[in-house]
């Protein structure tokens, strides 16, 4: 649990003016009256808080912080009450009342605390503590000795190693079928000595060039496949990996058909590199790593050796979660999923959708405040609402309860129906850890599934075999999808990636990388037969060949060289960058030659920097005005601005690059080199005014410019002219401080994202608004709160600075309103041409398909 932003990212800041209680149909709101810090600090008063109409927020009990601490996980006992921890100290049980004059607090004598996972289950309530001062990490159980309604029983069931702060050991809830326990580990925790593994046991850091820790040394020795989730008995003695290479997932939950689902956390010191990855709702899938590593290490979401989210959230601190089950809601929140967000203070309901043998999913903003640290969220079945508690990190905090008061019916939401392709992923899923000789005659024809899920656990289930009864078969097989899902299990069990090796371990067999080469030539030999995602499959095969069994010799060498150099650059996103690293990998001769120049024209920061981190490992192949414009890049990129990591992942970079250096180029270049402070500076350069433009030029152009004729690729470029990639996320790359535009088209149409872009004042979300900080010296401070310890809130004032940020002590502040203006600049899109401005609006509407009509 990261309970604490650091001060790259731009934290979401709602503010709200209106009266919590809307009521459905007829929301009324009252005069804004500034949220007043004071001198005393308290809860965030509930009418300070946003909700969804329809819905009511009661702040129960605002917790006394120098006698009860700072609150972060809730559960309900079998008599109903709550039971609630102390991150530092210890337990509490809570008798919520009609309000906060009636809610009666007292402690739990037992001597156990700072817990991060509660649950009641088996008569007993069990506590996972995450490395206190006092307590180890571990699952304990805790039990009433002799039946006179007082906890005071403790048993520790099992140490758990590591996890230092907050991102240790979290969550502990009970599978469907009431027969067990999950406990969710994040990245610090040390893998557990399981018992069986659904994931296959043969992890590695798969990285094709060494691997760049983070730039400020965060857990830079630690490897992958990082945070764990565990399927567990009741007793605590047998230990499942269910799947696993999270961030710091901090709880979890089911749907009704019994799939799982967690929020990850993001490494917010990464924003603005290509590595970064956003907070994200994902489907825990059996047998999954979902490809956390350390630093630069991150695989990207299109790895087929993992999988993606079901919902990428943006930057964030995910805490508890639940979902609607139990509540007396309408059926629609019922079904969603609730995700707790610490540093944005919002309370989202996530809404998923079955998508093949997955889920996708729409997020909800369900309730939000200013500040409003969230920490655990849960729904007590006997009233048939939510509770959570604010707090953490010594913050003030206070639990709160959420019912539903408007006119919707609220009965039990219908049943969900499993269709035909969860089906397949469940039948597959049962050789996930086992060995059977079924399993590979029903894996073998998914591994071609259209549905990536499918896919994956089809191919999980082939690598639980021994891979003599089914090797033959991969090396043999001619259909594209089933070879390359093949050809990745086989490598993958075929040798151990070196990071992980263990001492007297045997060398990789020889002749079977030279088999599957073979085969790997076959595919890419019909190269531009194969779609996107083909290529990108065949390059991470590749890779994960040559990292786990070594390089190909060199005839093999130059000739995969000579390939691969005349197709890049490919044109296609997911392909070009890994590409890229394919080709310095091999040091082709012409590698400078094809990836040097894109440095210059791709159009965001995050591209640069993806062939920056390769290029620094290519020795050949080097020119005189090659090794100058890489350079020239190196000075430019000491301008651009990223997370707290940024400029040690630049240091990184340059460093590596000078190793490449003759002794003539390190002299000639080093005084260049030196230099460190320079200008924010955008990706693309400077663009001139073409015009002021207001609605009425454009706005009577949009219905025939967008009909046909665009061209996505120029307005994906010019999305990074306009500095829009600074602050906004679109496909998977981009800046974390406005909203991801991906699926700006399902919420704007045409006209509304013109008038949006024009004028970004005219109307402010709440969900993006800044506010005004007025304090006792009369200062005032506008910006976003994006970091809150114990009395002190941290403020971000420019969007485009993310890192300079304004200390400001709550005991300090006066009060507290929204600003009138959205901080994003008017005015961006006054360099642009008309028809410029059409593909720009046509990039973005498309939602990242260069196959919309809008560009035929």
């Amino acid at each position: 649990m990261r309970l604490i932003r650091t001060l790259t990212l731009v934290a979401t800041i709602v503010c709200s003016a209106t009266l919590v209680v809307a009521q459905q149909g007829k929301g009324k709101k009252k005069k804004e009256e500034p949220f007043v810090g004071g001198r005393e600090i308290t809860a965030t008063p509930a009418e300070k808080l946003k909700v969804k109409p329809g819905f009511v927020a009661e702040l129960l009990y605002s917790v006394p912080k120098d006698k009860q601490g700072s609150w972060v996980n809730l559960c309900v006992d079998p008599k109903g009450r709550l039971i609630v921890s102390d991150q530092y100290g210890s337990l509490y049980r809570v008798t919520p009342g009609q309000g906060a004059a009636d809610t009666k607090v007292e402690p739990v004598p037992a001597k156990i605390g700072e817990a991060q996972g509660l649950l009641w289950a088996f008569d007993g309530l069990y506590v996972v503590v995450n490395r206190g001062k006092e307590y180890p990490s571990g699952l304990y159980k805790v039990t009433d000795s002799n039946n006179d309604d007082v906890l005071d029983k403790v048993e520790l069931l099992h140490p758990i190693t590591g996890g230092a702060g907050e991102h240790g050991p979290h969550a502990v809830l009970l599978t469907p079928d009431g027969k067990s326990l999950v406990v969710v580990c994040g990245n610090q925790t040390k893998m557990m000595e399981y018992d069986s593994t659904r994931v296959p046991p043969h992890w590695g850091e798969d990285h094709l060039l060494p691997r760049m820790p983070d730039g400020r040394g965060f857990m830079a020795g630690v490897l992958g496949p990082g945070g764990t989730i565990y399927k567990v008995s009741p007793d605590g003695k047998n230990w499942e990996v269910l799947c696993t290479g999270f961030r710091n997932q901090f709880d979890a939950a089911f749907n009704k058909l019994g799939d799982l689902f967690t929020y990850d956390a993001d490494m917010e010191w990464d924003v603005n590199t290509p590595w970064y990855r956003p907070t994200r709702v994902c489907q825990v899938l059996s047998g999954v790593d979902y490809g956390w590593r350390n630093g630069a290490g991150k695989w990207p979401a299109h790895y087929p050796d993992s999988m993606g989210a079901v919902v990428n959230v943006g930057p964030g601190s995910p805490t508890g979660v639940c979902f609607g089950h139990g509540t007396r809601f309408p059926a629609k929140y019922q079904d969603a999923l609730f995700i707790c967000d610490w540093s944005y203070g919002k309370l989202y309901a996530t809404h998923l959708k079955a998508d093949g043998a997955s889920y996708t999913g729409e997020l909800e903003e369900f309730v939000s405040g200013s500040p409003l640290a969230l920490t655990d969220v849960i729904v007590h079945p006997a009233e048939g609402c939510l509770y959570f508690t604010v707090g953490g990190r010594r913050t003030q905090s206070g639990l709160y309860r959420v019912r539903y008061i408007g006119n919707e019916p609220t009965g039990p939401s219908p049943a969900m129906a499993s269709g035909e392709p969860r089906e397949t992923r469940l039948a597959l899923e049962k050789f996930h850890g086992v060995k059977d000789p079924a399993a590979i005659g029903a894996a073998w024809g998914k591994l071609g599934s259209a549905d990536r899920a499918i896919r994956s656990a089809a191919r999980i289930a082939l690598e639980h075999q021994d891979a003599a009864s089914w090797k033959d078969k991969a090396l043999a097989e001619t259909d594209t999808d089933k070879a390359l899902g093949a050809l990745l299990a086989l490598a993958r069990v075929s040798a151990t990636d070196p990071a992980h090796l263990k001492p007297g371990a045997p060398e990789p067999d020889g002749g079977m990388k030279q088999a599957i080469l073979k085969a790997l030539d076959r595919l890419q030999s019909k190269w531009d037969s194969l779609t996107e995602r083909q290529q990108a499959d065949l390059l991470r095969v590749y890779a994960i060949v040559f990292v786990r069994m070594g390089g190909p010799e060199d005839a093999a060498r130059a000739a995969l060289a000579s390939a691969f150099e005349s197709r890049f650059p490919s044109g296609r996103k997911l392909v070009d960058g890994d590409l890229a690293q394919l080709l310095v990998f091999l040091q082709g001769p012409n590698a400078a030659k094809r990836v040097v120049p894109l440095l210059a024209s791709a159009p965001t920061q995050e591209e640069q920097m993806d062939l920056a981190k390769s290029l620094r490992m290519l020795k050949a192949g080097w020119t005189p005005e090659l090794r100058d414009a890489q350079v020239e890049w190196l000075v430019k990129a000491r301008g651009y601005r990223g997370g707290n990591s940024f400029g040690g992942f630049l240091d990184n970079i340059q460093r590596d690059t000078v190793a490449t250096f003759t002794d003539a180029e390190k002299a000639k270049y080093a005084a260049k080199l030196e230099k460190r402070d320079v200008a924010a500076i955008p990706a693309a350069p400077p663009r001139p005014l073409v015009k002021k433009y207001l609605m009425a030029d454009l706005d009577g152009k949009l219905a025939q410019g967008l009909a046909g004729g665009r061209n996505f690729e120029r307005g994906r470029v010019l999305f990074g002219q306009t500095t829009c990639f600074s602050c906004h996320r679109y496909g998977n790359e981009g800046g974390a401080q406005g909203p991801d535009l991906t699926g700006v088209a399902g919420r704007f149409s045409p006209r509304d994202l013109l008038e949006s872009i024009l004028d970004p004042s005219k109307t402010v979300s709440d969900q993006y608004q800044a506010v005004v900080i007025e304090t006792d010296d009369g200062k005032l401070t506008t910006g976003r709160i994006v970091n809150l310890n114990g009395d002190n809130m941290m403020v971000m004032t420019n969007m485009l600075e993310p890192n300079s940020l304004t200390p400001i002590n709550r005991r300090k502040i006066e009060s507290v309103h929204p600003a009138k203006n959205s901080m994003m600049p008017a005015g961006l899109i006054d360099s642009l041409k008309e028809d410029e401005v059409m593909d720009l609006l046509a990039y973005l509407l498309s939602r990242g398909d260069a196959k919309s009509p809008m560009f035929r």
